[in-house]
């Protein structure tokens, strides 16, 4: 059974914002506004960490994308009295909006900030209401959201392989934000797989996972940056 998993090269990654947008516009994640922004109330299923290191004149700037990380040992579902959101047979730790209570013990136990309670019912301008995704489905309010890895595309890719009667290859399954990526900064794939490209760079000296110490085995990997001469 395929364990999904990803790699982000920071090398790479110019904070340029393309997989924030193209996250939003894939899962159908609702536009909050500036007021509800300014209460905290933003919606982002992946967002990028800026930090700065040294001091003026010579601060540079560091980026971190941050989907969800799909933990294998996931401290949110252990909380969720009605069990909206649990980890799969594949590792990819899934929300049944309708089965949410909006209790956000989930959101609460997540070490990593990368869940979000929909406090208001979603809405579009008029001028965008035909871009929603029709492979997803518009949450109500009430409820918890997260990135899911675009589970849906994991769907597409089993239906068109079975019309092609082959195995599911690298590549067939990738998220929307590792798909726009313009510097492949992103890698997805099998991390079990030693074929795919995430199972050796997993492995690599400069690879390290964030908070890894409080065993909850992520399954997003970061290559740290290299000083380039």
């Amino acid at each position: 059974m395929p364990r999904w998993g990803m790699v982000i090269d920071l090398n790479k990654c110019t904070g340029c914002g393309a997989c924030v947008v193209a996250c939003k516009t894939e899962l159908n994640v609702a536009i909050v506004g500036p007021e509800e922004s300014g209460k905290g109330r933003t919606m982002l299923c992946m967002d990028i960490f800026t930090f700065y290191e040294g001091e003026f004149p010579n601060v540079k700037t560091r980026h971190m994308p941050r989907p969800c990380f799909h933990c294998d040992n996931p401290p949110c579902t252990k909380v969720c009295p009605v069990r909206a959101t649990y980890r799969n047979e594949e590792g990819l730790v899934t929300q049944i909006y309708p089965q949410c209570i909006g209790c956000r013990y989930c959101q609460v136990a997540c070490p990593y900030t990368v869940k979000f309670f929909n406090w208001s019912k979603p809405e579009w301008p008029k001028e965008m209401r035909k871009a929603l995704n029709p492979d997803v489905s518009v949450r109500p309010d009430g409820v918890v959201e997260k990135c899911t890895f675009c589970v849906h595309r994991l769907q597409k890719a089993r239906e068109q392989v079975a019309v092609e009667n082959r195995e599911l290859e690298e590549g067939d399954y990738v998220p929307a934000c590792v798909e726009i990526c313009p510097t492949g900064a992103m890698y997805f794939g099998d991390l079990d797989n030693a074929k795919h490209a995430v199972n050796k760079l997993k492995r690599s000296h400069r690879a390290f996972q964030v908070m890894e110490d409080l065993g909850t085995e992520p399954k997003v990997y970061y290559l740290s940056e290299m000083e380039i001469e």
